[in-house]
Parts: structure tokens; C-alpha cells; sequence
């Protein structure tokens, strides 16, 4: 058993050399590529089973292991994001939805860009966003684009709308708490189209449900709304005032402004549309 042991500890102490490795002048070898040590000398003139020396990693060697740890780490931090986006949104279509895809039109790119450079204060102090404004003013673009910045952290988020909630609290009633729990969880939850959901008693009991639980967790929220910030502070009725009162206490408002970015973009097919047919009958 004793030779064993000593055995395996010559193996783990024993340098194995390259054909162009040298010994230098010091008594170590040497790499014959780079020309630093491969082997160091025990401290204080100790031995290890009649050895003086152990195995050390020269530059190359250093590099090489450098190099394939920061793959392993890249790798392992893509899957992380994939795996994070997949779960946070639930309209596979804003992963794409990123600052890096912005047009840069919109004013409010700044704000939100603060929010993600400030996240740990804006987790901290439990500040949100409210996205309010006209219908293609890019609010939800750019709630997106938080939630993928934040997500590239590997901070997980959760983007959702209250017409996906209702129909899932619907079809999983016994499991109601546990699925606003769920929410409840992620360090950020924002809610897209606020104020477009159902308006009937049971609807809006459960969204003041959500918004309340997620009032007291103690955690961020950001809503996107085509509500104006006056029918906010003044709600019809006390349901919607109760809902209205938990959502402007937690969320600093936002308000967006300019022209419709998605009549823009039907514009502009339009028009290549008209372009393309006009080619099209030239060519004839």
C-alpha cells in the first residue's frame, strides 16, 4: 500500500517533458517554446518523497488553461442567458428586442438604459418603472430592452402580461398562490399592456392580487400602459384605484411621447412595397 501511495505521489510531482524542453542552468526544466519554468523548487528546501521539486504551469501552459477556462465560462454564460430568456419572456419575439437593435429615435433609450446601469440601486431601493404614453411609442421595446440587458447579467426577469396571468391562474386555480409566488420571485417583474386586460370583477381581484404580492415582496416592478397618468391618479371606481394606488406607489412614472413607431413601419412597407411593384412592371 506504502509503495502505492508513493507511487502515485512521484506521478503527481513528476514533470512530464517535451522533446524541446530543456534543464536550465538552475536544475529545472524548461519549456522549449516559451523558455519559463515548468517545475519549482519545494519552499525552504523541503522534499516530497526524496523529491526537491514539483510541476508548475509555464506561460504557454498558463495560457492555454486561461483560454480554455474563459470558453468554459463564455459557454457556460451563454447557456444561462438562453436558459433565463426562455423562461422570462413569454412572447419568444423580445429576445430580440435589445439596445443593441435600437433605432436610437426614441428619447426615453437614456432612462432606460440608467435603469439597467443602476440596477442594484434601482433593487436596493425598490424603484420601477412606469411606462406610460400613446399606442407604437415603443414602451414595451424598450421594457424589453431592460429585461435582455438585465438578463445578459444573468439577472432573472420575468415579462408578462396580465391577459397570459388570468388565463393561466384560469386554467390552474389549485395553484394560484404558489403561480403568483413564482412571480413574486423574480428580483424584476415587468408587466406589458397594463390596463388592457379584462375589466370583470374576478379579473380585477386577480390583478390586484399580483400587484399587491408583488408590493409587499419588496421587489422592483416595471408596467408598460396606453393609460394616461391622469386616469391613474384618478381611477372610475374603487377596484381600480386600489390596483392603481399599489402600482404608482412602487413605479417612478415614464411618459412617452412622439410619433407611432409601428404606423412608421407600415408606412415604410408600404412604400418599398410600392417601390418593388413599380420595378416589377418596369421590368416588364
Amino acid at each position: 500500500m506504502k509503495n502505492e501511495i508513493e507511487a502515485m505521489i512521484t506521478d503527481i510531482t513528476a514533470t512530464t517533458a517535451e522533446a524541446e524542453d530543456y534543464t536550465g542552468e538552475d536544475g529545472l526544466l524548461y519549456c522549449g517554446k516559451c523558455h519559463t519554468p515548468k517545475e519549482a523548487y519545494f519552499a525552504e528546501g523541503k522534499t516530497c518523497f526524496g523529491r526537491d521539486r514539483h510541476p508548475t504551469d509555464c506561460d504557454c501552459q498558463r495560457a492555454a488553461r486561461e483560454k480554455q477556462q474563459a470558453a468554459e465560462s463564455r459557454q457556460k454564460h451563454l447557456e444561462t442567458v438562453e436558459d433565463l430568456k426562455r423562461r422570462g419572456f413569454t412572447d419568444p419575439a423580445m429576445r430580440n428586442w435589445t439596445f443593441e437593435h435600437d433605432n436610437g429615435r426614441n428619447p426615453q433609450t437614456e432612462t432606460a438604459r440608467f435603469y439597467v446601469e443602476s440596477w442594484e440601486t434601482m433593487q436596493a431601493e425598490n424603484i420601477g418603472y412606469l411606462f406610460w404614453g400613446g399606442v407604437g411609442t415603443g414602451k414595451s421595446y424598450l421594457a424589453a430592452c431592460i429585461a435582455n440587458a438585465l438578463m445578459e447579467k444573468e439577472v432573472a426577469v420575468c415579462m408578462t402580461n396580465f391577459a397570459t396571468i388570468l388565463n393561466d391562474l384560469a386554467a390552474s386555480f389549485d395553484g394560484r398562490n404558489e403561480y403568483i409566488s413564482r412571480l413574486c420571485s423574480y428580483p424584476l417583474l415587468i408587466l406589458d399592456d397594463f390596463g388592457m386586460e379584462r375589466g370583470t370583477e374576478y379579473g380585477l381581484e386577480q390583478v390586484y392580487s399580483v400587484i399587491d404580492s408583488r408590493y409587499r415582496s419588496g421587489k422592483p416592478l416595471i408596467a408598460t400602459t396606453n393609460l394616461t397618468l391622469e386616469e391613474l391618479q384618478h381611477p372610475q371606481d374603487t377596484p381600480h384605484a386600489r390596483i392603481y394606488d399599489r402600482l404608482t406607489s412602487m413605479c417612478a412614472p415614464v411618459r412617452f411621447t412622439g410619433s407611432n413607431f409601428r404606423k412608421e413601419t407600415a408606412q415604410e412597407k408600404l412604400e418599398r412595397l410600392k417601390q418593388l411593384m413599380k420595378q416589377r412592371k418596369e421590368s416588364l
